[in-house]
């Protein structure tokens, strides 16, 4: 009777660790996905009078700037650098955004790493690690 309850339980063991490997297996096919799509996302944005196009990468990393020639009508140094800049951050901006999103739809709903990218506060990232922890004491 004994083995019998053994090989029970076992059998049981053996589909939840069959069930869990093939959620994993989907979840890093996701990732493998999700990382492709992450090295490819491109945000643009233009300055408000559209003379400054500013193109950033996944993490807001800056792909290139685009000048309209109309723009050094003015010589005005500063104001060219104050678009060119505000240009820039508010594609970091929307890229970031792109980038949680993008994420989002690919980690289980309340994942600490999608909090981390949201809020950039490392404590996210170890809520579970301290959760465990602090049961154990």
């Amino acid at each position: 009777m004994t083995e019998s309850v053994d090989r029970d339980v076992n059998r049981a063991l053996r589909a939840r660790f069959d069930e869990v490997y093939g959620q994993y297996q989907r979840i890093r096919s996701g990732l493998d996905e999700l990382q492709v799509k992450l090295a490819e996302l491109r945000v643009t944005e233009r300055s408000d009078d559209g003379q400054v196009i500013a193109i950033v990468g996944a993490r807001g990393e800056l792909i290139s700037v685009e000048v309209e020639p109309s723009v050094f009508h003015d010589r005005d140094a500063r104001a060219l650098s104050r678009k060119i800049t505000t240009t820039i951050h508010r594609a970091s901006a929307a890229a970031v955004t792109a980038t949680q999103d993008l994420v989002a739809g690919y980690l289980p709903a309340g994942s600490p790493s999608v909090e981390f990218l949201r809020t950039n506060d490392f404590t996210a990232l170890l809520s579970r690690a301290d959760t465990v922890l602090r049961s154990a004491e």
